[in-house]
C-alpha cells in the first residue's frame, strides 16, 4: 500500500515492488538497498533481458544441433542477465537520481529516498559487472566481442529519453542484445537469422515498454522527460498493433531462416507457431490495454515474461525433435 506522496508502507520498499517480495522479507537489512538497486525485488526486467538470450541460443541449437555447452549458454546467461540488469539499473539510478525524485513512482528509489549514496551506487554497479563479464569470458571470442559492446548502449539508454521521445528504442537495442550474443556464443559467428530476432525483440520492447510508460506520462510531462507513451498519446493501441505484427513477422522470418531447408515441415511450422503465439499474447495484452489505469498498465507489463517463454518454450520443442 502507498501513501499519496509515493512512499509506501514499510521501511525502504520501492513503490512499484510486489509486496511482501523476498527482498524486503528475507536479505539482510545492511543488503536491501543494493538489491533494490539491482531490482531484485522486481524480478521481471532480468526475464526481460535473459528471454531474448534463450531464443537465440534455443533456435540455433534448433538449426544447427543441440550441443552440452548450450546448457552452460542458458544458466550463463541467466546469470549475466540478473547480474548485468543489476548493473544496468544502479547505472540508470545513478544517471537518473535529479529526476526520480520528482516521480511518484520512483521518488522512493534508494538513491533519491536516501538509502545509498550515488558512490556507494557506482561501487555496487561495478562488481556487478565485473561479475558478469567473468561469465562473459567462458563464451567464444566473438560472442565475447559482442558483450562488450553491447555496453555502449547500456551506457547511453538513461540518458535517450532527455533528448528523444524514441528511448524505448534504445531499451530495445540494450535489452535484446542477448540474442545476437546467446547465437553467437552456440554458433561461434553472428547470423541473420539472430538479427531477425533481435530485430522483432526491439518492436516487442517498444510495445511492453510504451504500456509501461504510461504509468509515469504526467510526471514525465511536468519535468520534461520523452517517452512513446507521450508520443503516441490516444493511439497507443493502434501503434502498438503496428509494432506487435512486425514483432511476429520478423520472429518468423528469423526462424524460417534458421530452419530452412534442414528442417522437417512440423519443426518449421512449431518455430513458427512459436512467433504468432507470441504475438496472440501481445494481442490479448492489447484487448485489456487502459493507458489511464497504472495498474492495469503494470500488470500487463509484467504479463511479458509468459509472452517472451512462450517462442522460448516453442523453440526447447523444435531442439528436442
Amino acid at each position: 500500500m502507498a501513501s499519496k506522496t509515493g512512499t509506501p508502507e514499510g521501511e525502504g520498499q520501492v513503490y512499484d515492488a510486489v509486496r511482501g517480495n523476498w527482498v524486503d522479507r528475507l536479505a539482510p537489512s545492511a543488503a536491501r538497498p543494493y538489491l533494490r538497486l539491482s531490482r531484485a525485488d522486481r524480478p521481471i526486467g532480468t526475464w526481460l533481458l535473459l528471454l531474448p538470450c534463450w531464443w537465440g541460443v534455443l533456435l540455433a541449437a534448433a538449426a544447427t544441433g543441440w550441443r552440452w555447452f548450450d546448457l552452460w549458454i542458458i544458466v550463463g546467461c541467466g546469470v549475466g542477465a540478473w547480474l548485468m540488469r543489476g548493473a544496468g539499473c544502479t547505472w540508470n539510478d545513478i544517471t537518473d537520481r535529479g529526476i526520480d525524485g520528482q516521480v511518484a513512482r520512483t521518488r522512493s528509489r534508494p538513491i533519491p529516498s536516501g538509502q545509498v549514496s550515488a558512490r556507494q551506487a557506482a561501487i555496487w554497479m561495478a562488481a556487478q559487472a565485473l561479475l558478469a563479464f567473468a561469465i562473459l569470458l567462458t563464451f567464444n571470442l566473438n560472442a565475447i566481442i559482442l558483450g562488450i559492446a553491447s555496453l555502449l548502449l547500456v551506457a547511453i539508454y538513461p540518458f535517450a529519453k532527455r533528448f528523444t521521445y524514441w528511448p524505448q528504442i534504445f531499451l530495445g537495442l540494450a535489452f535484446n542484445w542477448g540474442a545476437l550474443l546467446a547465437w553467437t556464443a552456440h554458433a561461434g559467428h553472428l547470423a541473420l537469422p539472430a538479427v531477425f530476432l533481435y530485430l522483432a525483440g526491439i518492436a516487442w520492447t517498444i510495445f511492453y515498454d510504451t504500456i509501461y510508460a504510461h504509468q509515469d506520462k504526467d510526471d514525465d510531462a511536468l519535468i520534461g522527460v520523452k517517452s512513446t507513451a507521450l508520443l503516441f498519446g490516444e493511439n497507443t493501441s493502434a501503434i502498438l498493433r503496428l509494432f506487435m505484427m512486425m514483432s511476429i513477422i520478423l520472429m518468423s522470418a528469423g526462424v524460417v531462416m534458421a530452419l530452412l531447408p534442414d528442417a522437417t515441415l512440423f519443426e518449421l511450422l512449431l518455430g513458427i507457431a512459436g512467433a504468432w503465439a507470441f504475438g496472440w499474447h501481445m494481442a490479448w495484452q492489447l484487448a485489456r490495454l487502459d493507458i489511464g489505469d497504472g495498474d492495469t498498465c503494470l500488470m500487463l507489463f509484467r504479463s511479458n515474461r509468459n509472452a517472451g517463454l512462450i517462442p522460448a518454450l516453442f523453440f526447447a520443442a523444435a531442439v528436442l525433435l
